[in-house]
């Protein structure tokens, strides 16, 4: 098969590998789409390994048609999915856990299932188990809200009766996260979200970025908060009033979603497909493709993100 890997200076290649032969319990995928994520971006630069058992080049979920399968997992050869990956997806073949296998939602395109599984088992798992569910009359503050993460996460804590603020990065992210229903749409440029958060101190944070404001934005959260850390794209290090974190009763929680077990995974994706697939079948939730780019081209997609132009997901098509 060809894989889009990395050579020894960390630059794309398209190059011949040889075949994933499956394991116990795996399921064999031809991709017919891979989507792009931040941690492929970090990945590609050289800080952030896939974990060991998977391959050494960039892909945390695709779309495709099953070639073999398990007797005993519930896709058969020849059926339409989905898969979260630990890497390795911007490959022809890839080799999954079954469980981490799951079909694609009824009505939606390849194109659309490749862009499902990370960033909704990353909201999954973030505020229904790190943030410990969320209620009507919660406040949700969600950095980044025009990225895959942050337009699953603003649907997600709407549909559980939240009030969402966001923060974007132009005029027309913001346009388009408020029709997605977002209350509070800063955009960062011109608008000092410090602001708001203080008229409207959340409950629970779900942030990528960090950086120094992140302390300032901290010390406003609402008795009980939860502030849950995914990344720091805007740096690591800011300064905490560690007096707000026990007066208060706040909880810095962090998390990744490549980091866990199999078994952790495929029980989200289990509970995606059986709580929010009929969802995305009824148009309830929708996933926005930004872009879409032939794998051969995988360098122009990575730009895009690193630009920051996109409003979704970037999604790379297999011939």
């Amino acid at each position: 098969m060809h894989a889009m890997i990395l050579d020894a200076d960390r630059n794309f290649a398209w190059a011949e590998v040889p075949d994933p032969v499956p394991r116990d319990g795996e399921v064999l995928i031809r991709v017919c789409a891979a989507a792009v994520n931040r941690a492929d971006l970090m990945q590609k630069d050289g800080c952030y390994a896939s974990p060991e058992g998977w391959p050494q080049w960039c892909g945390l979920e695709v779309s495709g048609e099953v070639v073999a399968a398990p007797a005993d997992a519930k896709v058969r050869p020849g059926d339409k999915v989905c898969a979260l990956l630990g890497g390795g997806g911007y490959s022809e073949l890839v080799a999954v856990p079954a469980g981490m296998v799951i079909p694609v939602p009824e009505g939606l395109s390849m194109v659309e299932a490749a862009s499902l599984p990370e960033v909704w088992s990353t909201v999954y798992l973030n505020l229904m188990h790190e943030a410990g569910g969320m209620k009507p009359g919660d406040v949700f503050y969600v950095q980044a809200g025009a990225s895959g993460v942050g337009l699953a996460a603003i649907q997600f804590a709407k549909r559980m009766g939240a009030e969402v603020i966001t923060t974007v990065g132009s005029r027309e992210k913001a346009a388009f996260v408020r029709k997605l229903g977002a209350d509070y749409a800063i955009d960062y440029h011109t608008e000092d979200i410090r602001t708001v958060i203080a008229a409207h101190p959340p409950t629970v944070a779900l942030d990528c970025v960090g950086g120094k404001l992140m302390g300032e934005c901290f010390r406003h959260m609402a008795f009980g908060g939860r502030w849950i850390m995914i990344a720091t794209l805007g740096g690591a290090e800011t300064a905490i009033d560690l007096e707000t974190v026990w007066r208060k009763r706040i909880r810095l929680i962090g998390s990744t979603l490549r980091s866990r077990t199999p078994e952790e995974k495929a029980a989200i994706l289990q509970a995606l497909e059986r709580e929010l697939w009929p969802l995305f079948t009824d148009g309830k939730l929708v996933t926005n493709i930004h872009a879409v780019f032939p794998i051969q081209q995988a360098d122009e997609a990575h730009n895009v993100l690193r630009r920051c132009e996109n409003i979704g997901k970037v999604v790379l098509r297999f011939p």
